[in-house]
């Protein structure tokens, strides 16, 4: 899987997270910032400490731990899933 299909599949499962209810298209900035997170670490809990802090940053609100784990933990797997094709 090329990176620009790894990131459009990103943008799609951080698109029906939405976690404030905003609604499709609202958390660009969010989005650009967690991707670029995915592609610096295979750790999912750095990733979800991360994720946490990019949302809270932008909506002054922290996100439960968890649902940022199992957030990170989908990601992460999707990047595998693309980096294990030949």
């Amino acid at each position: 899987m090329e990176a620009q299909e790894l990131n459009l599949q990103l943008v799609k499962v951080l698109n029906e997270w939405d976690p404030f209810g905003c609604g499709d298209g609202e958390y660009d900035p969010e989005i650009a910032d967690v991707i670029y997170a995915v592609h610096e670490t295979n750790d999912a809990h750095k990733l979800a400490i991360r994720i946490q802090g990019i949302y809270e940053h932008s909506f002054e609100e922290l996100l439960p731990y968890e649902g940022c784990l199992i957030l990170a933990k989908t990601l992460l797997s999707l990047k595998d899933q693309g980096s294990c094709q030949i």
